[in-house]
């Protein structure tokens, strides 16, 4: 057997990863799914979260939101809405973004959309996690 699987993450954009891995975790829809090569078969809904994974020695962090991932023994591709590196997050963008969020859910109107901002609050606070870990 061997030591990596390949990994492969996408956007709508662009081809965001593509690397050899040791390992990876993936924020599932139910929890987190810990991937090393050899790993069965599975197709796994994406949640807001951070995927991080090792290569040659090195821990990588991404910021992602939304998508599938397919997991098979020898690779791992990973379709997102959305997928930011540690170091592409822009950390002031991403503080007013949690604001933003934050004031709405303490807002009194009954109009607002409570789901959708606990969404936008969740995504900001990964956003800024992810970044704080720069590799």
């Amino acid at each position: 057997m061997t030591d990596t699987f390949q990994l492969e993450i996408v956007t709508p954009e662009k081809m965001v990863v593509r690397d050899a891995a040791e390992e990876m975790q993936i924020p599932g829809k139910k929890g987190y799914l810990g991937i090393l090569p050899g790993h069965a078969p599975l197709i796994t809904e994406l949640a807001v979260g951070e995927i991080s994974y090792r290569a040659n020695g090195y821990t990588h962090r991404l910021a992602v939101a939304w998508g599938f991932a397919e997991v098979l023994p020898d690779k791992v591709t990973v379709l997102a809405e959305t997928a930011e590196r540690a170091e592409e997050i822009d950390i002031r963008r991403a503080q007013e973004a949690k604001q933003r969020a934050e004031e709405r859910l303490k807002s009194a109107n009954p109009e607002t959309d409570f789901n959708r901002a606990a969404i936008a609050l969740r995504r900001a606070e990964t956003r800024l996690e992810v970044a704080e870990k720069k590799s």
